[in-house]
């Protein structure tokens, strides 16, 4: 059997996958293992539960309070926010545990378990894996000590989080929005009350879509993975910008006012030139992933502001910021982490901060992008292959290399092993859409030879 956690929690489709039994049996051990851990000494433990608008979430929610509660731990109830919004609300009511029930971008079907720590951080990973081994324990019939009478965790609606959370983001912006019309993409998701309202506080004049969420309709043909209906929205009201979630609101993406679309990479640039000045940018550094566009890449060069790069996934950008000390960091996906003000990839806050920036300076959103020049990607999945010798292959690395001649400095090769299929993901950038189409498809068949 496989580990259940994975790089963002447990995912799986609901009652398939992730059944009700195993929501109750993931919570109750993750209450175990954070009282073996000395989480709770001293005061009675409390947990705030949040979710996204999935018809799954109604049970998996319920599955989830009532074993938190059976196992002594008092419950706040937050209802339907984004998972940024329960690890705020996590860290500023000194709760023990957080846990959001959202499969984040994927289709309705799917949901997901995420749990964070106190303070509203991630869990490490040596506790996700004690919560397993516990979890399988106790499904194997090793018994538990179950508290009864008084010592039985109580659960409360707790209604302020929404105003606490929205008064949070607009608390935090450095200055008012007063003047711009911005469209909201909401995704049918968790950001559809949330976003609208922090910023309208905020001053903008906002004109919605994908707010009306029932439950079937999270991620459909809307948000940032179908930025369509977001384009011909701004260009119709004639809107500065628009803003794109995803079903979970960790993540944002933007469009200018003529419909084109601004990447994760793009609003980092964005962001990081305006955290530099107001003197907030700590190190002068900025974190990005291996995927980042070179673009993004050599517009840092020029403007002197220092690139740290990580793998593939905000969890090691997270970690990356943290263990060093830098304010920003994020993803070309749209997964943008600004840690004075979040824990988290936070959609709203990215998108608040990038209307901010555009209203500080007066400049149409597409001015201040183009700090960064985009250059041509292209992506080509090899499937079928022996994904671990990527890098011990002596044919495919003759071939990196002699794509990396010719292409120069201006353009890059990154062949990754998928870390969840047998396949190897092959990407080239270069100057020349054509030319980085011809290299990309050269190396995937070196590597279909190679590792084939």
């Amino acid at each position: 059997m496989g580990r259940l956690f994975g790089t963002d929690g447990v995912r799986g489709v609901a009652n398939a996958d992730l059944t009700a039994e195993l929501a109750l049996g993931l919570s109750v051990a993750a209450a175990h293992v954070l009282a073996e851990a000395g989480t709770f000494e001293g005061h009675r433990p409390v947990a705030v539960v949040g979710r996204d608008p999935r018809a799954s979430g109604e049970f998996l929610e319920a599955a989830v309070v009532a074993g938190l509660a059976s196992a002594g731990v008092d419950v706040l109830r937050v209802g339907v926010l984004p998972t940024p919004a329960v690890a705020y609300l996590t860290g500023s009511l000194g709760a023990d545990l957080g846990v959001m029930l959202s499969a984040s971008h994927n289709p309705m079907p799917d949901n997901g378990i995420k749990f964070f720590a106190r303070g509203g951080h991630k869990l490490a990973d040596e506790l996700e894996d004690r919560i397993e081994k516990t979890y399988r324990a106790h499904s194997s019939g090793e018994p538990w000590e179950r508290p009864t009478g008084a010592g039985v965790g109580r659960v409360t609606v707790y209604d302020e989080g929404f105003d606490n959370y929205v008064a949070h983001l607009v608390g935090v912006l450095p200055n008012r929005l007063d003047g711009l019309k911005i469209v909201i993409d909401g995704a049918h998701g968790a950001a559809a009350r949330v976003s609208p309202e922090a910023f309208a506080r905020a001053g903008a004049e906002v004109i919605t879509i994908g707010t009306d969420p029932d439950g079937l309709n999270i991620n459909e043909g809307c948000g940032s993975t179908h930025l369509q209906l977001l384009r011909a929205a701004v260009v119709e009201h004639g809107a500065d910008l628009g803003v794109a979630h995803d079903g979970d609101a960790d993540r944002c993406l933007a469009v200018d006012r003529e419909g084109n679309e601004v990447d994760g990479d793009q609003i980092l640039a964005v962001l990081a030139l305006g955290m530099r000045e107001a003197g907030m940018l700590r190190k002068n550094t900025v974190v990005a992933t291996v995927m980042s566009n070179l673009g993004f890449k050599l517009a840092m060069e020029r403007e002197g502001i220092d690139l740290v790069q990580t793998a593939v996934g905000d969890r090691y950008v997270l970690e990356e910021m943290k263990a060093h000390g830098f304010a920003l960091g994020g993803e070309q996906s749209g997964h943008v982490i600004v840690l004075d003000h979040a824990t988290t990839g936070d959609g709203t806050l990215t998108g608040l901060m990038l209307g901010a920036r555009v209203a500080a300076t007066g400049r149409p959103l597409a001015d201040l992008v183009g700090v960064m020049e985009r250059l041509p990607q292209i992506l080509i999945n090899v499937p079928d292959v022996d994904k671990s010798r990527v890098t011990t292959s002596p044919e495919l690395t003759a071939a990196v290399a002699e794509a990396e001649r010719e292409l120069g400095a201006t353009g890059r090769v990154l062949l990754r092993p998928s870390g969840t299929e047998p396949l190897v993901r092959v990407m080239v950038e270069a100057a020349d859409i054509e030319q980085a189409r011809s290299v990309a498809e050269r190396l995937a068949d070196a590597v279909k030879s190679a590792l084939g």
